[in-house]
């Protein structure tokens, strides 16, 4: 697909012509992961995101019953501006949906976390492969066994994305993420998938598995997802998200970051 600009991307979303991941998707433009909450929930999950910026870097909060974001684009709808949405309810996932608008409530709150595609193009201009951009799949997601520090009824595991990475490329790699601690930062752990509690890497809990060559190392980041796999262990009363790697694509550039 020809590269469009983050408000023509957000116009095709909307109107339901993409529907799919969003990696590689306006590269050089910053994307978010989103959670919405009621507001009796509210500060127990900004603290989380207080207390857990690695996995939930946050660069907004609406307020209730909010649904623009003026700071990250300025034409945007929280509630049909994503390809797809989850609801989990009591920790379960009840829906899946195109769009907020017969769900949403006056007394959400959105936050919108960093996401790693936002380093991806910086990756690549380094000459660093990113095969899931590559294989024009989804990021591969694993729930670790590291757990996230608990704030209010939130507590849960960690969750991680993998890029494979050539052996004499992953200090490099580790060096440029690191100007993005808003897009999660530095990798959390590089080498062995078992140490960190992931027993297949062909079997990713979110996403799609990636080819791993020979010399090639996992490097695993903090993710957004993390949030999701903390409703499934905390249940939450109601938790909205994007479904993993289906973005909001904001007007800032990946640099503003």
């Amino acid at each position: 697909m020809a590269q469009l600009s983050p408000q023509e991307m957000r116009e095709r979303i909307r109107s339901g012509q993409w529907q799919g991941p969003t990696a590689g998707c306006c590269t050089g433009f910053a994307q978010a992961n989103l959670v919405v909450v009621p507001r009796a929930l509210a500060q127990d999950f900004l603290l989380f995101c207080q207390r857990n910026p690695e996995p939930c870097p946050l660069l907004a909060v609406t307020d209730p019953g909010g649904f623009a974001c003026p700071t990250l684009a300025a034409d945007a709808d929280l509630r049909t501006d994503l390809p797809r949405y989850r609801v989990y309810r009591d920790g379960e996932l009840a829906q899946e949906l195109p769009d907020l608008l017969e769900v949403w409530r006056d007394d959400l709150v959105s936050f919108l976390l960093g996401c790693s595609f936002t380093f991806d193009a910086a990756l690549q201009e380094a000459g660093i492969p990113v095969r899931h951009v590559e294989e024009r799949k989804n990021v591969p997601m694993y729930v670790t066994n590291r757990s996230c520090h608990p704030a209010g009824v939130f507590a849960g595991p960690l969750v991680v994305t993998m890029r494979p990475i050539p052996s004499h490329q992953v200090e490099c790699a580790a060096e440029i993420t690191t100007r993005y601690p808003l897009a999660h930062g530095a990798p959390v752990y590089t080498g062995d998938p078992a140490a960190i509690g992931i027993a297949d890497l062909e079997q990713p809990d979110f996403g799609d598995a990636v080819s791993v060559a020979a010399g090639e190392i996992p490097v695993f980041w903090a993710c957004g997802v993390t949030p999701q796999a903390v409703a499934m262990r905390a249940r939450p009363q109601l938790m909205v998200t994007q479904v993993p790697g289906h973005m909001f694509i904001t007007d800032w550039r990946h640099a503003e970051l």
